[in-house]
C-alpha cells in the first residue's frame, strides 16, 4: 500500500515539474539568463581566467574567477568544445585543489626505518631524487643483453637501458611537461613510462 501511494506521488511530482517546464517553455520563458545573473552575483568584480582541469586525459576547459589574487570559484568554461560548461566530481572539486587547508606545501621526508615525517627545503629534497636516480641507473644501466640472432644462436644485442626506474606522471602535469619529463626519462634509458591520466 504505502509503495503504490509513494509511486503516485512521484508520478504526480514529475508530471506537475514537466507541466510548469513546458508551461514556461510554451510562454517563452527562459530561466538561462536568471541562472547566468545568480552566477554573477557570487562572484561580483572577480576577474576570469581560462584553465584546463589538471586531471584527466579529457582536457576540460575551466574558468577561473579571482580577486585581489585570490581565487573565488572555479567553474566549466561553458564555452569549451570539449566540456561545454560542464565538470565531472573530480573537475567539480578543483577549487578543493587550491584552497583547502589540509593541502601540503611543504617537502614531508620520512628516513628509512623512521616513524615520523620530517620537513625538507625542495632544494634538498630534489638533490635528494637526483642522487638516488643517478646511483641506481649507474648500478643497473645495461649496454647490452645477451639475445639470439635469426638463427636461433646467441648474439650479444644492443639495450642502453636500466629496468629498474619506472616513470610514472601524474595527471596534474600539461602536456609541455610530459613531453620535456618523456625526453629525460628515454635519456636516462627508462624503458615504462606511464602517466596516471590514461590508467
Amino acid at each position: 500500500m504505502d509503495v503504490a501511494v509513494l509511486s503516485r506521488r512521484r508520478l504526480l511530482g514529475r508530471s506537475l515539474a514537466s507541466s510548469a517546464v513546458a508551461a514556461m517553455a510554451a510562454l517563452g520563458i527562459d530561466l538561462r539568463p536568471s541562472q547566468a545573473r545568480a552566477s554573477t552575483l557570487r562572484i561580483a568584480e572577480a576577474k576570469q581566467y581560462p584553465s584546463v582541469c589538471p586531471y584527466c586525459a579529457v582536457g576540460c576547459d575551466t574558468m577561473i574567477y579571482a580577486k585581489d589574487g585570490v581565487i573565488l570559484h572555479i567553474d566549466g568554461d561553458p564555452n569549451s568544445p570539449i566540456n561545454e560548461g560542464t565538470l565531472c566530481p573530480k573537475g567539480a572539486a578543483i577549487y578543493q585543489l587550491h584552497v583547502h587547508p589540509h593541502r601540503m606545501t611543504q617537502v614531508l621526508y620520512r628516513r628509512p626505518g623512521g616513524t615520523a615525517w620530517e620537513t625538507l627545503g625542495l632544494e634538498e629534497a630534489m638533490d635528494m631524487v637526483a642522487a638516488r636516480v643517478k646511483k641506481t641507473r649507474d648500478e643497473t644501466f645495461e649496454e647490452t643483453f645477451q639475445g639470439t640472432n635469426a638463427d636461433g644462436k646467441p648474439e650479444e644485442k644492443v639495450q642502453m637501458a636500466t629496468t629498474a626506474i619506472f616513470s610514472l606522471g601524474g595527471a596534474t602535469m600539461d602536456n609541455e611537461w610530459n613531453h620535456i619529463h618523456q625526453k629525460l626519462m628515454r635519456g636516462l634509458g627508462v624503458v615504462p613510462i606511464e602517466n596516471q591520466a590514461r590508467i
